[in-house]
């Protein structure tokens, strides 16, 4: 995390005596990165974090991709998705790579253990649904459109409110680092010197919500732990609560952030992505799409123009609003759109944007630097039709005209015939 906290009781220094209300010791725990010259938090627990009655395998994680060798543009309408499992169990992985691995979770049952992914950081969008995080670190009250945050290594548990009549089904997407390392805020954003977040940032401190009490839970009992570490699940059972922590101090620790709160950037002409950014990590980036106001040149094309992802695979989900460059998007639809392919708007949409002052489009895009694969999972919900969707008349046919004087006409060559003058 970019800057300092403490939340409950806390000794005045570190690595001394601290004792409980019935003289004991608590116990100190480091929780530190990058072989604690990285941001560390300190922890006290009420009891050692090590105590442990047993453990074992539980399950593999590892995804398997298909179609490694197809480059293709695709569109997956997700809001099909059946309840399942609960906000770990039920995750469905639907793109990934060494890097990172996205997924989307629509909970049918509650969790009933703590979890800790001990192999990457985690970035959940709450889509739809409210709730809490339960985290080591304090608690974590979320709502829709939240980016929840949670570092690698945190013990928590995700508990959904039951949604009222009418509302739709706790639902939300998981960008998961699978490379060891870290989603924090773009070091553009960030001062040098001391961290904090520059003038020109489209978010600051005051908009990350960190966790808050109730912090401990002095309980006895059987508490399962489940662990994610060396591509499997494994089961730990404490005979005490495992958010047992008095107190922390830190620059290491889960938060909130509402997309709705990110301050888009805007200018004369039409910004490229790196002004939507919001997170990164190594070899992928986040980026939040969220309503604004669009070009202010008089003859400014307000949509994406035409571009090719030379070093980069985009995938975008789509949360809220009109999406105007495509056409046939839905809320929940996932685009992934690989590198090496140039992609734009759709026929027709650059001349109906003409003149538009306003988007109200939301939605989350992932960039990341290494191609991303399918699983088995994504191409039940992929549309086969979505690469043809570009055909069709963007602008009226210019097939020969226009040419300055003297300038050759380019012949096409067909498969296994002559050349056709396309001239018209």
């Amino acid at each position: 995390m970019p800057y300092y906290r403490k939340l409950g009781q806390l000794p005045a220094k570190r690595h001394i005596q601290f004792r409980r209300p019935d003289g004991a010791l608590y116990s100190e725990e480091v929780f530190g990165t990058e072989g604690f010259v990285g941001p560390t938090t300190t922890l006290y627990h009420i009891h050692p974090p090590t105590q442990v009655v047993g453990w074992k395998t539980l399950y593999s994680t590892h995804v398997e991709y298909v179609e490694t060798d197809t480059m293709r543009m695709r569109h997956l309408k997700t809001m099909p998705l059946d309840p399942e499992g609960d906000p770990v169990t039920g995750r469905v992985v639907l793109f990934g790579n060494a890097d990172c691995e996205m997924s989307l979770c629509v909970p049918a049952v509650p969790m009933g253990y703590f979890y800790k992914n001990s192999m990457g950081d985690e970035c959940i969008f709450i889509h739809y649904g409210s709730g809490t995080v339960y985290s080591v670190f304090g608690t974590l009250r979320f709502k829709v459109r939240d980016y929840v945050i949670i570092p690698k290594g945190t013990t928590y548990r995700m508990e959904f409110d039951e949604p009222a009549a009418g509302d739709p089904n706790p639902r939300f997407l998981v960008i998961e680092t699978a490379n060891g390392s870290h989603i924090l805020p773009p070091p553009r954003y960030l001062s040098k010197r001391s961290a904090q977040f520059l003038e020109h940032a489209p978010y600051c401190e005051r908009d990350l919500r960190p966790p808050e009490l109730p912090l401990t839970y002095d309980e006895s009992g059987e508490f399962e732990v489940r662990i994610k570490a060396r591509g499997s699940v494994h089961n730990y059972i404490y005979d005490y609560h495992p958010l047992d922590v008095v107190g922390w101090d830190g620059c290491y620790w889960p938060y909130l952030f509402n997309i709705d709160d990110f301050s888009p950037i805007t200018g004369r002409v039409h910004m490229p992505p790196p002004t939507h950014q919001t997170f990164e990590a190594h070899n992928f980036v986040i980026c939040s799409f969220c309503p604004r106001a669009l070009d202010d040149h008089p003859e400014a094309v307000p949509i994406p123009y035409n571009h090719s992802n030379i070093d980069s695979d985009e995938v975008l989900y789509y949360v809220a609003g009109d999406y105007r460059a495509r056409k046939g998007i839905e809320i929940g639809s996932i685009t992934a759109h690989p590198q090496g392919i140039p992609h734009g708007p759709h026929p027709g949409t650059v001349e109906a944007s003409l003149g538009k002052r306003w988007t109200d489009e939301l939605a989350v895009m992932c960039d990341t630097f290494r191609p991303l694969f399918p699983t088995a999972a994504a191409l039940a919900l992929d549309d086969p039709e979505y690469p043809e969707s570009w055909k069709g008349a963007h602008f009226p046919s210019s097939a020969g005209k226009h040419l300055p004087d003297g300038q050759a006409k380019i012949p096409v060559i067909a498969p296994d015939a002559k050349a056709v003058d396309t001239s018209g």
